[in-house]
């Protein structure tokens, strides 16, 4: 596909796709280091003495796990119309690696890839990464989907991410999800994808777009993400969400209170 800026109200039909419907070694400028993918640092898990439950107990840097006031993910069947900040997408084919990283398959841009960015509002993110959670994080009314997708940037000044959001459910095979999970390794470690890359193959056809404040889903916890979750989902054979289940059975954080927090949702 050819290099495009996209605005939300757009950014689907433009794309045409044909479907129905965070976190690595992150360092944001002057935030310092926010977030260990691997876990080795501490031992994270979703399961056991390691587990969500526990996350805040396990290193000073991880209290906000457990006391914070903002995290996610969240329930989003409280939304209510309204209108957020703009949102433009500027994304370009490039060359990527996909990684295991013991928590989730993760795709990165290899280095000197052509830049992909997001604005939201008058706010500029860089593209860092993508990776995947089964099941979703996100539900709505109790409802999770079988994968969730995160498209996380980092903000070029300021600090700060934005993290859009993607679910996933049966239906026809995607080929990037097919792509990458053909290349992604059993076991941690790293791979090279041959061919450019377009993250709108994974772009549902519909803008509407719950947004809310919010975390990490994974310690550090930090409060930093602006939110910007798809309403609908996209598609992916179930072979494809089955062999992403059978590398990781469980990778999704439970639901985090809302609190006094406000989540919309804006069609257009």
């Amino acid at each position: 596909m050819t290099d495009r800026t996209l605005t939300r109200r757009r950014i689907l039909q433009r794309l045409g796709l044909g479907m129905a419907a965070a976190s690595s070694s992150l360092w944001l400028q002057g935030a310092g280091r926010i977030a260990s993918a691997s876990g080795k640092a501490h031992g994270w898990t979703y399961q056991g003495e390691a587990g969500p439950s526990h996350w805040g107990q396990l290193a000073p840097d991880y209290q906000v796990c457990s006391q914070g006031k903002r995290q996610s993910p969240i329930d989003l069947a409280s939304a209510h119309l309204g209108s957020s900040p703009d949102v433009v997408l500027d994304w370009h084919p490039f060359q990527a690696k996909v990684t295991n990283n013991g928590h989730t398959i993760q795709l990165d841009p290899e280095p000197g890839a052509a830049p992909a960015a997001l604005t939201r509002g008058d706010r500029r993110f860089d593209f860092l990464q993508l990776h995947f959670h089964h099941p979703s994080e996100h539900a709505l009314a109790g409802k999770r989907w079988p994968l969730e997708a995160h498209f996380v940037h980092k903000a070029a000044s300021g600090g700060g991410l934005a993290v859009l959001g993607v679910m996933i459910r049966p239906g026809r095979a995607n080929d990037l999800l097919g792509r990458i999970l053909a290349r992604a390794p059993a076991k941690p470690g790293t791979a090279a994808l041959n061919g450019a890359i377009d993250l709108g193959e994974m772009m549902p056809n519909a803008a509407a777009t719950y947004q809310y404040a919010g975390s990490l889903t994974t310690p550090p916890c930090s409060e930093i993400v602006d939110w910007i979750v798809f309403r609908d989902p996209i598609e992916a054979g179930i072979g494809q969400i089955e062999s992403f289940a059978r590398l990781f059975p469980m990778n999704a954080r439970p639901l985090q209170s809302l609190g006094s927090r406000d989540v919309t949702i804006d069609f257009f």
